[in-house]
């Protein structure tokens, strides 16, 4: 799971040490040498967990865009971690008050406070 790239789709084969990255970042982190440029990429789709290959030397088309097996789009924009602030509420273990469950319907009626109760049990 790359912590860069949020949403990576395809995972990418490094030509110089022939292991797998998510993105080049993870590539700098784990391993001890630049990436090597080549003209030929190997890619695994997360979907459907095949390997294909690209070639990039040739104009690259949008058909080029989904992978072969399963036609999942790899090439996305990608969504990178951010930090994000904002306001909590009180904790929820010490006041449930706040936390109205919506599955339960709402229980007015009791076998003990009903109405005609005495006519009904005789």
């Amino acid at each position: 799971m790359c912590k860069h790239v949020l949403n990576a789709q395809v995972a990418i084969r490094a030509p110089c040490c022939k292991k797998w990255f998510d993105c080049p970042q993870c590539h700098a982190e784990n391993a001890q040498h630049e990436l090597k440029k080549a003209n030929e990429m190997i890619f695994m789709c997360k979907k459907c967990r095949k390997a294909f290959r690209k070639d990039m030397t040739d104009s690259y088309e949008e058909a080029d865009e989904y992978c072969p097996h399963c036609d999942n789009h790899y090439v996305i924009e990608a969504k990178v971690p951010t930090a994000a602030l904002g306001v909590e509420g009180e904790d929820a273990r010490v006041d449930n008050r706040m936390i109205r469950d919506d599955r339960v319907k709402d229980q007015t009626g009791s076998a003990f406070v009903q109405k005609d109760l005495d006519a009904r049990l005789g």
